[in-house]
């Protein structure tokens, strides 16, 4: 069981995705690992034939403990399972190859994942600074880094669209998914640690719609990724969050942990979960490469590809709810993070503008916080500085 996280003592096997007798490739996702901080594929340390599962779907095992054999290529084959204190060591490389000590001949951190990624946007991961845990360089990393090297960027994937609900039954018990059951104790546990508060602004963002009309054909022909009005409020957030740094924290029992870097989540729904996406280091990232690291993510998040360091790290989230039709959420904070901001639907409403009645675009913005760490005063303050960034973009800006 590899060790998804640096606080994680144990995991549970979700899913396995290779049965007994067939091959596996070298870094090929072999089983699905669910533990209190992310749901992970892990992909295999070499190629070979799965030999036998230990640990069944459902159960639940401390990290570094044996969960399945692979016979590897090349490789004698015992006729019996291998002994218990070869296997952790074994097992652990999986870790690695998700993201955890992997390093390149000249020392940066890099998973196979990453790599992949690299190779696919004709990146040097050498010259990548990396801005994960311990210096490891992310996948949000190669996308900043093509976005901002290539002379032709390499065309990210369209989104892929949400998946329709899961059925449910009209009479019955419907199961936990290990997910589900993680979402629960999460939101129970910032419901009853953090003491939630609440406003709200209207935005006109009239201009803001024009400008992205004017660019989203473009951008889609250019990159492979639609426009959406999500970027744009990502990087607006971003910027109010360096006005307002109490609104980019954390509340423990012995201070304020304010954070020096942007890293926004983006609440993303799933096949029936909710998963939280990091787009790092959101302050120095332009518009056009927030829409592409926060597309590359949604599109991995709606295909059950993320990996632990895409899901770490948050320090402030927004959500899309206006995408459903929404006008007014109070959305729950997610732990350790002071802020949750939300885009409501723009709605033409008519609005009174020097005296006289128009029809303008507006849309709401939500805003839950930690009344431990900031206090309606600064709150405030933060949504009024983001209505007004908002509301000064338009179709003279640069994406």
């Amino acid at each position: 069981m590899p060790q998804l996280g640096e606080t994680v003592t144990e995991g549970t096997v979700a899913r396995w995705l290779k049965q007994p007798g067939e091959s596996v490739e070298k870094y090929e996702a072999f089983v699905e690992v669910s533990t209190d901080k992310v749901n992970a594929e892990v992909p295999s340390p070499v190629a070979g034939t799965m030999r036998e599962l230990i640990v069944s779907e459902g159960e639940t095992v401390p990290t570094g403990a044996p969960i399945a054999i692979i016979d590897e290529i090349g490789a004698p084959v015992e006729p019996s399972r291998a002994p218990a204190a070869v296997l952790p060591a074994a097992v652990l490389q999986a870790a690695a190859s998700n993201g955890h000590n992997g390093v390149t001949a000249n020392g940066t951190r890099v998973s196979p994942a990453v790599r992949r990624l690299a190779r696919e946007h004709a990146v040097d991961v050498a010259v990548v600074s990396g801005t994960g845990t311990n210096g490891r360089v992310t996948a949000a990393d190669i996308v900043a880094a093509a976005t901002g090297t290539l002379r032709t960027p390499a065309p990210v994937a369209a989104p892929a669209p949400a998946p329709a609900p899961r059925a449910v039954p009209a009479d019955g018990l419907i199961p936990l998914t290990p997910a589900r059951r993680l979402i629960a104790r999460r939101m129970v546990e910032s419901k009853q640690t953090a003491p939630h508060a609440w406003t709200m602004v209207e935005v006109d963002v009239s201009n803001l719609w024009a400008w992205r009309l004017v660019e989203k054909d473009a951008f889609e022909r250019e990159h492979g990724v639609k426009l959406t009005l999500l970027p744009f409020f990502m990087f607006a957030v971003a910027e109010s969050l360096r006005a307002f740094p109490l609104m980019n924290a954390s509340f423990h029992e012995n201070g304020i942990a304010v954070h020096k870097n942007v890293n926004l989540g983006i609440a993303t729904a799933t096949d029936g979960d909710l998963v939280v996406p990091v787009v790092r280091n959101a302050e120095e990232r332009s518009i056009r490469g927030i829409a592409l690291a926060a597309g590359a993510l949604i599109d991995k998040a709606r295909r059950g590809k993320l990996v632990v360091d895409d899901l770490t790290g948050g320090t402030f989230t927004v959500n899309n709810n206006g995408a459903a039709g929404s006008i007014l959420s109070a959305p729950i904070l997610v732990p350790g993070q002071a802020g949750i901001a939300t885009m409501e639907a723009v709605v033409k409403r008519p609005v009174v503008r020097n005296d006289a009645i128009a029809i303008r675009s507006i849309m709401n913005v939500c805003l839950s916080l930690d009344h431990r760490v900031v206090d309606g005063s600064i709150a405030s303050g933060f949504l009024a500085d983001l209505k007004k960034r908002l509301e000064a973009m338009g179709p003279s800006g640069a994406l």
